[in-house]
């Protein structure tokens, strides 16, 4: 069952630094959510604050709330480790683990959370390579190298990687930015599938790509240089893309700036 996300007054910091001010925002459960915005404006730090991978950082830390369906996920009692299995990443660059088989590359995940038996791991391997859309390409080699698939069946592994452990969200850093347009448009395909089951935010330097998958689009943007990312607007991608109410949004649309 995917979640929404409500995010308020939230502040990121790479230790005296101010990389994001005051964001607040709604993520719809079972939607695409995209953002946005000029290189360094904070997009890629936002998302990891989702699923507290930002404080892995040595002085990163955060201000502000952020609720998975109303739990509080930096609330004292919360472990970051449940978070992070509840909200799922992949990365900008496929990153498979280079030693493991496809096999073991899926069942990382669930043999890190405790005993499994083989059928189940089985039986979860196939459902989550099948759901990366991916199972009809390596059925017949699974315990090859990971490693060894082209870039856009690596990123496709890396999604079922994170998918065997059933998150609720699923949060993607340009995850087709390495890719090849073919790759690119299965990895898209596939995100339009997963929203049925998922809440799925993606950041994307790509303005086609942010209009063809996402249903709201979010903005951020620099008041200059060394200020924090804010967001600048955030609405239904079809108004976002033909009608947005702010000129900053607009001029980095239309390839004005940015």
């Amino acid at each position: 069952m995917s979640k929404q996300i409500q995010v308020s007054g939230l502040h990121a910091y790479y230790g005296s630094h101010k990389a994001i001010e005051d964001v607040s925002m709604t993520i719809e459960p079972r939607s695409i959510t995209a953002f946005i915005g000029p290189s360094g404006c904070g997009k890629s730090t936002f998302l990891r604050t989702l699923n507290r991978m930002h404080e892995v950082i040595p002085g990163a830390r955060v201000e502000g709330k952020v609720l998975l369906d109303g739990e509080d996920l930096y609330a004292p009692s919360v472990e970051p480790v449940s978070v992070r299995r509840s909200i799922g990443m992949v990365f900008q660059r496929p990153n498979p683990f280079p030693t493991m088989s496809i096999y073991e590359n899926v069942a990382a995940g669930l043999r890190l959370n405790g005993r499994v038996s083989k059928s189940e791991l089985d039986g979860v391997v196939e459902e989550s390579l099948k759901g990366a859309n991916l199972w009809n390409e390596v059925k017949d080699r699974l315990n090859k190298p990971g490693a060894g698939l082209s870039g856009g069946q690596q990123q496709r592994l890396c999604i079922a990687r994170a998918i065997a452990v059933r998150p609720q969200v699923l949060l993607m850093d340009e995850p087709c930015s390495a890719l090849d347009p073919i790759s690119t448009l299965a990895i898209e395909d596939l995100m339009a599938k997963l929203k049925d089951e998922y809440t799925i935010v993606i950041v994307t330097h790509n303005m086609q790509q942010a209009a063809r998958v996402s249903d709201r689009t979010a903005f951020f943007n620099l008041a200059g240089q060394g200020e924090p990312g804010k967001v600048i607007e955030m609405d239904e991608t079809s108004r976002m893309f033909t009608n947005p109410s702010q000129k900053a949004t607009e001029d980095y649309i239309t390839g004005r700036f940015g």
